[in-house]
Formats: structure tokens, sequence, C-alpha cells
């Protein structure tokens, strides 16, 4: 069979790191004899060749290719395109790591749009991955469609012909921004390029010992060096004008503006600092026209006037001014709806804790010149704020804490400025977010594990992103469990204090002990009591009733219904089949989840003669250790004071 996707992995001493990406290769939903995996190793001397070789005798679509070290990683992805068979190349890092489903997806979306270049969404664990790129899916994109040009990481699938047709192969040797001057290239010479957004098909993440070759300290004159040279090729497919200069703007904005603004710059050593701004300065004066700054967001604008005006201490001291701004986002109420979370917020920017204020007018011009100090610079961002504040967006994220992959939820705001003192205002993002568990995830369902809650600001020319949060309530629910989907979503607040969401995990917090034998009613074979939980609809669950270790437990089906904020619990009991004893009760309310979970709840049903009737069940007691524990605390507790009364 022939061929599909030739998958390309460099390899240079990773260590374990490899293992995760191995992993994901061999759980491809494509067919072992539709890809093949090329791993080649440039001269690593650690264990890695002889775990390569041992992989590829043991299974068979797996190459390896051993050779000298060339010192990058252009090299070794040249000679796995040479080697490859399949009509497209993905190139994958060893330390990385692909969705399950990746290849599949990325093929079949790239052969139904034709393109010669396909990008799948990306999710950084500890590092940076395109975030609007993947907001809805592109299926035919180009540079000035779509927001491609951030991401130029080689991390895509390249139709195999297409390289071969334009001879495009990565820059070799011991160099920086290979995949740069590679992608970019791709980009402006493909006949289409296809966005795949929904689907998680990359996983990028930093390394534990922070060892990836993106996190190392970097030669400034090499690096802008290789730069400039995915600069010249916008140059040589581009025509001077606004796109040139949009693409432009990309490498102002990343690779130089940031590398000179907030923390970032005040992070790096004083000697390293100098020599990135002369580089970075170079580059500025010798290639970048007044269209390109022009095109930043105010603060971004700000800073890459004053590197080409030459004002390093200028610089520094308008970081110390913007390094301490942060988001801040506020709950302001959740609560479950028709089988939806209802989640309430208000954001805004803050530093050092207290909202940050605007003036109560705008009226900024353009900046056409630099500005003549660090203050005049902070209130022409001030006053821009205001003007564009009519443009400023809130949105709400979930984010797979095992993963990190991120999914925007819908939400409807309003913009309010709010009156402070002196005059001045801050600026406030009030809405409530829609967040549907059954189709959360790029329109499929949130899987089971923890959902942390993020809230993305774009105000003040900032884009800064938080946690929900904190609220004084560590540790507790957030509201009822809802059952949605036919998964049990537990909206909670965690140690610190922000909203995540537990999916199919919770063992506590459902909020089950609440239930006394009170308010549990039996009419001959007939169980009602209510439960705290939200269904949107009646919705079939099963009871487990169990009397002692060696009797099989008795399943029993069971309906919850709507009732108020709450659910009613109805279930048929088989009372003839029950012997007398004391049953235990426990409740699966998603019987037909991946990994049903029983849930104790805080009563026994005793059957006796054919009736029945709800009985308290005893707390455990707590293990002989933790009662020692406990013990030992209240001796400390009274000795201590003791020893305090002594000192009086």
């Amino acid at each position: 069979m022939p061929v599909k996707v030739s998958v390309v992995i460099p390899v240079y001493n990773p260590g374990e790191y490899i293992e995760d990406c191995v992993a994901s290769l061999r759980r491809q939903s494509l067919p072992p004899d539709e890809f093949e995996a090329i791993f080649v190793d440039d001269g690593s001397t650690d264990a890695t060749p002889a775990r390569l070789d041992a992989l590829a005798a043991e299974v068979a679509n797996i190459t390896v290719i051993h050779q000298e070290a060339s010192g990058w990683s252009g090299k070794p992805r040249n000679v796995g395109i040479e080697a490859s068979r399949g009509e497209f190349v993905m190139f994958v890092d060893n330390d990385d790591y692909l969705g399950d489903e990746a290849l599949e997806r990325m093929y079949d979306y790239g052969v139904a749009n034709g393109a010669d270049v396909v990008v799948g969404k990306m999710a950084g664990k500890g590092r940076g991955v395109p975030v609007e790129l993947f907001r809805r899916n592109h299926p035919r994109a180009t540079v000035d469609s779509a927001p491609l040009i951030d991401s130029l990481t080689p991390h895509k699938m390249f139709r195999r012909a297409f390289l071969d047709r334009i001879g495009l192969r990565f820059p070799e040797g011991r160099r920086r921004l290979e995949d740069h001057v590679f992608v970019t290239e791709a980009y402006l010479r493909a006949d289409n390029v296809s966005v795949l957004s929904d689907y998680v098909c990359y996983y990028h993440l930093k390394r534990d010992d922070a060892s990836n070759a993106g996190f190392q300290r970097f030669d400034p004159v090499g690096y802008f060096a290789n730069l400039r040279e995915a600069l010249d090729i916008v140059e040589k497919y581009t025509e001077p004008g606004p796109s040139r200069d949009r693409l432009f703007r990309r490498w102002l904005r990343n690779e130089m503006v940031e590398r000179m603004r907030g923390r970032r710059l005040l992070a790096a050593p004083e000697d390293y600092r100098k020599e990135l701004f002369t580089e970075i300065r170079g580059v500025v004066v010798e290639r970048f026209g007044p269209g390109v700054a022009a095109g930043l967001q105010p603060i971004q604008q700000v800073v890459a006037a004053l590197i080409a005006d030459g004002r390093l201490d200028d610089l520094v001291a308008f970081a110390e001014w913007e390094a301490p701004i942060a988001a801040k986002a506020e709950p302001d109420g959740v609560a479950w709806e028709d089988g939806v979370l209802r989640i309430g917020l208000s954001a805004e920017l803050a530093s050092r804790g207290a909202p940050l204020t605007f003036p109560a007018e705008g009226g900024a011009t353009p900046l056409t010149k630099p500005p003549a100090s660090v203050e005049e610079a902070v209130d022409w961002v001030g006053a821009h704020a205001v003007d564009g504040f009519q443009r400023a967006t809130v949105d709400l994220l979930v984010q797979e804490r095992a993963s990190s992959a991120q999914y925007f939820q819908p939400v409807d705001f309003t913009r309010e400025s709010v009156p402070d003192e002196d005059g001045r205002v801050r600026l406030v993002l009030r809405g409530t977010a829609t967040v549907d568990p059954a189709v959360a995830a790029d329109g499929g369902p949130l899987g089971a594990g923890q959902w942390d809650v993020f809230v993305r600001v774009k105000l003040a020319g900032c884009t800064k992103q938080c946690r929900l949060g904190p609220v004084p309530l560590t540790g507790r629910s957030a509201a009822n469990a809802g059952v949605t989907g036919g998964h049990v979503v537990l909206p909670y607040w965690t140690a610190k204090g922000c909203l995540a969401l537990d999916v199919d995990a919770a063992r506590k917090r459902l909020g089950f002990e609440r239930v006394t034998p009170g308010e549990v009613t039996v009419a001959g074979d007939r169980v009602e009591m209510p439960v705290p939980m939200h269904v949107p609809r009646d919705t079939p669950v099963l009871l487990e009733l169990t009397r002692g270790s060696g009797t099989a437990p008795a399943k029993v089906p069971g309906t919850l219904r709507p009732q108020g904020s709450a659910a009613l619990l109805d279930a048929v009991l088989p009372v003839g089949d029950l012997p007398g004893a004391d049953w235990q009760v426990a409740l699966s309310p998603a019987p037909e989840a991946e990994e049903p979970r029983f849930h104790p709840l805080p009563f026994a049903l005793r059957v006796r003669r054919g009736r029945v009737e709800a009985v308290a069940v005893r707390a455990p007691r707590p293990p002989v250790g933790r009662t020692l524990v406990r013990r030992a605390r209240r001796l400390a507790g009274k000795l201590v004071r003791r020893f305090r009364a002594l000192g009086r």
C-alpha cells in the first residue's frame, strides 16, 4: 500500500524524552502500513542510537538513519526528506509528540483541500504556541487571509511533490531560524495552505531540564544574521507595500520588540541585554520602513520607536513600568442552565495587584516620532487605550491540565468605563461565558480529567491571560455537579481559589454526603431521593447495592429527573430479589462513561420481610495512623499553650 505520510524526526541526545514521541507514533489511528517514521540520529552520544535500532528491529514502519553530528536540525530533516516515501512529510521534534489521530486527520484534510502545507493545531506545555490562528479551521489560507506567519516552527505536514517541485530544503549547519526560512518560503509559494484547528495535532513540550534548543542562550550576531535570511525570502516573493510590511511585522514583534520589553528585558543580564539591543537595532534601522512598526500594538510601537532611536536606558525604564501589568479576572457566578455552564466574569488590567487606570479622555495621535520621555510614552499608551477601548475583547478558554490543550468558549460581554480617583477611569470588560461540556473541545466533549479555566484579555494594546479567580472558597465546589453528554462535570475552586472543571474524575465534593435518610422516600418497591446534581432532562443512572464482601452487588437502573436546581433520583428496587440485610447504596450518574464511577451515598436500604427503609450509615473510623497523628497534634497544641502561659 502506498505510504501516505512520512514522519521525519531529527534526533540528538533526547534521553528519556523521546519515549513520548515514540509512544504517540505507535498510537496513531492511521494504519501502520500507511505511514512511516524516519528517525535521523544526528550523532547522539547517549543511549538513543541503541534504543532506536532496537525499535526499528521491532516495528516494521520505523526506520533509523545514523549520521555524524551536523550541529543542528536542518541536515537531519533534509536527510529524512530524501529517504521519505510518503505523499506528505511531517516533521516532529524528538521531545514532542503527536495527538493520536493527528496523521490521519491532517492527511485527510490536506487531500480534501488540495493543500501543499497542512498546519495542525498545537498545544504548548511550558512553551508558547499560536492561539489566534487556531480559533477556527481555515481550509484555504494565505498569509493575507489568516495569521499563518505566527506559526513558523516546522511541525507541519508538507506535500513531498511540492517540496521537490520548488526545490525547498532546510538550511544546514549550526545555525538558528532554519525553520523560519523553510516555512516562510513554503507559505509564500504553496498553491494552498490548510489549517486544521478542531483537533490538537501537535504537543510542543518544554523539557524539565530546559535543554530544548529553543531555550538556549544564543549568539545575537549569528541569530540576527539568520533572521535576515528569512526577511530576504519575504522580499524575494512579495512586492513592497502593506502585505510585506505585515509579514515583516511578525519578526519585528516576536524576535525583537518582545525581547526588549517587560519582564523579558529585565531578566536578561546587562551585558547580554546590550548585545541584543545592538543587533536588534541594526536590523530595525536597516530593514524596516515606518509602515512595519505602525501596525503594532501601542506598547510595541513605543518599544520599536525607542529601539530605532537607540535609547536602551529608556527601554529599561519603560519595561519597569510595564512588567507588573497583568490581567485580572473575577468570577461573577457559576450556574448550570439546560446542560450548559454560565460563568459570569469581569476582567481588566492591573498593576501590582491594583486596577490599572487611564485618562478619562483619549485623543492619542499617531506615533510619528519617538516619545521624548518614558512619562510621555506611558501617557500616549493610556490615551491610545481609551481611544481603542471599543475594540477591547475578552475570551474564556478551558485548558486540559494534562496536555495544555486550549479551547475557546463563547462569551457575551460589554465594555464599561468605571470612574476612579483623580478623574481617571478603569476599563472593565464584563460578560457571561457559555461552556457546553458536550461540545466544548472544538465540537467534541471535554475528556475525563481536570480542566482549568482561563480568561484572555485584549485591552490597551496588551494581550494577557490569567486564571479566573481567586476566590476565598478554595477546594470547594463552585456549583453542583452536572450530568451532560454522558459525563459528570463538577465546577470547583482549586487550592488557589481559581475555577476548574472536573470531568468524570471526582470522588469527593459531589455533595452526596448532604443526602440524609429522612429525605429518602420508599413506597413499596419505589425509592426516591433528592440528589445535588444538575440534569437538563430525564437522565438514566445506575445504582449499585452491596451487603458484604462475599455477595455480588445488585445493579438497579434509575432515573435522575430535573427538580429545581437539583435532581430527583427515582428507581424501582427488585425487593423480591433482595435478601433481608442492610444494603449499601452507590450511584453512578454516568454509567455509559468510559470508566463509570460509583459514588457511595450516606445511607443504607434496610430490607426486612419485603419492606424497605432508609437508615443512616455510620461514618467509617479513621485509620489508626491518622488517629495517632491527630492525638499528637492535640498534645503538641497543649504543650505550646502551656509554654506560652509560663512565658507570661
